[in-house]
């Protein structure tokens, strides 16, 4: 997995900024896992005797942070020790001009999520801590004094469905809300203003409502043909 990974099927891309605002880490405190609940019936939330950490990394590192740390395991044989390394994206997708644009962007900037088992205390196992600390890019986890908070399960669960989203088929957002007054900014129709009426993501078309002539009449543009009045 790349830092930065586009799909394209004759579509544009556009790599992800990683500074896009991260959803916060949330408060974490548990106990090592002695009992294996499945995510929708087939996924362990947390392999037995394991328990999901967050690991604090430099922007931009994620994804190569992940691969290093799984390639590392797997040379030293360390998979009884740590589990599953993920860093959760989604893929959204905005249409201009007929051409599809598919951008998938980091949910959690600056964080790697490590399944792991721990030592009876509660600190990372000496080779373990080794192998992970001397990865560039690597900074702290989130805890104190050597030892790592443990996630709770209902954020694991939301981090773990989070990091199925790539799979999925791209969402298409769009930016604006029906009710808005915008400024068309291309098209036949470019500087009129009017209000949003109706939303079509599927397509990535929106329909305003402009006055022409003393009459209200419905126009049909693609998003990018659009802008906010504040941002004009």
């Amino acid at each position: 997995m790349s830092d930065e990974h586009t799909t394209d099927t004759n579509a544009e891309t556009t790599p992800t900024d990683s500074t896009t605002e991260a959803k916060p880490v949330p408060a974490m405190d548990g106990k090592p896992n002695e009992k294996v609940d499945l995510l929708d019936g087939d996924e362990p939330i947390v392999q037995e005797g394991m328990n999901w950490f967050v690991l604090r990394v430099a922007s931009n590192k994620e994804s190569s942070v992940r691969e290093t740390l799984l390639r590392k395991v797997q040379i030293e044989h360390m998979e009884h020790l740590v589990s599953r390394i993920l860093v959760p994206t989604e893929k959204t997708k905005t249409i201009k001009a007929g051409k599809q644009r598919i951008t998938e962007t980091k949910l959690y900037p600056g964080y790697v999520f490590v399944e792991m088992r721990l030592e009876d205390d509660g600190r990372i196992p000496q080779d373990v801590f080794f192998l992970i600390k001397e990865t560039t890019g690597v900074g702290d986890f989130v805890g104190t004094a050597g030892r790592p908070t443990a996630m709770q399960s209902h954020e694991i669960e939301k981090m773990l469905r989070d990091s199925r989203k790539p799979e999925d088929e791209p969402v298409i957002k769009l930016s604006f809300e029906k009710g808005e007054h915008v400024k068309i900014t291309e098209g036949p129709f470019e500087n009129y203003e009017g209000t949003v009426d109706e939303l079509n993501p599927e397509k990535g078309e929106i329909t305003v409502l402009v006055t022409i002539f003393g009459r209200q009449a419905p126009i049909n543009l693609e998003e990018w043909q659009v802008a906010k009045i504040d941002d004009v």
